[in-house]
């Protein structure tokens, strides 16, 4: 028989040592990992980039060169074969370069030029097919917020009875929309798990379509890791709590 007082409450244990400092290990590396990986993002694509521009610099316009000279200029002795080398000064020769060509694209002059150079590309066939892909991702990619999706829906794909997230584009127009029997049809792009960049585009009538709470930035969340990050943690059958100011007093 037990020898415990089943009146007496029942009193939690407290986590030992080795609880304690596993349940840290893990917090801090929930903290650690994203900053770590970011700054290993930003210095490896630093590091491509100035390996990519510096050798395009001529050696005495270099800006690791112009460094050197101003310091021993300045009274700081340098050995002639001794270069100080900062990552990240590709970046700012990129950077600089850019804005310069912008600024020269953006003139009379520089439109002429541009037109000419892409009507030459257009007479080169493999030339032609990489410059226009890869003009056109570009352009995409730096497109005005204005252009990006409008909220989170659900759509019944492949087969009803079947749902999946989508985002909604824009409402369909022209021919899509005179030539489909429904009066509101919505253009969709529904992404693929675990890479949302790819997908398919959907013309659905907007009363099939079912509009989600959950912001575009949630619904790709969820659609990446396949189902297993939700926007609402704590209860992941509910949409997440709208701030006090959204919600509409009752009448």
């Amino acid at each position: 028989m037990s020898s415990e007082d089943p009146t007496k409450p029942h009193v939690a244990r407290k986590p030992g040592l080795f609880s304690r400092l596993r349940s840290n290990f893990l917090a801090g590396l929930i903290v650690v990992i994203p900053v770590a990986l970011t700054i290993w993002l930003i210095w490896a694509v630093t590091g491509v980039i100035d390996g990519w521009v510096l050798p395009l610099v001529p050696a005495r316009l270099e800006p690791s060169s112009l460094l050197s000279q101003a310091l021993r200029a300045i009274g700081i002795d340098i050995a002639p074969e001794m270069t100080i080398n900062i990552r990240g000064l590709g970046v700012i020769v990129f950077l600089i370069f850019t804005v310069i060509i912008g600024w020269i694209a953006k003139g009379f002059l520089g439109r002429v030029f541009v037109r000419y150079l892409e009507h030459l590309v257009d007479r080169m066939p493999i030339v032609r097919s990489i410059y226009n892909g890869a003009k056109q991702l570009v352009e995409t990619a730096l497109s005005q917020s204005s252009k990006s999706f409008d909220k989170a829906v659900l759509v019944q794909y492949p087969r009803r009875g079947i749902w999946a997230i989508a985002f909604v584009s824009t409402p369909a127009k022209g021919e899509v929309q005179e030539k489909l029997p429904h009066q509101n049809v919505l253009s969709v792009f529904l992404p693929t798990t675990p890479n949302p960049t790819s997908g398919f585009l959907l013309f659905v009538p907007a009363s099939d379509v079912i509009e989600l709470d959950m912001t575009v930035e949630d619904a790709a969340k969820l659609v990446i890791s396949a189902g297993l990050v939700y926007p609402n943690a704590k209860d992941p059958s509910t949409p997440p709590e709208a701030p006090e100011s959204a919600v509409a007093e009752p009448t």
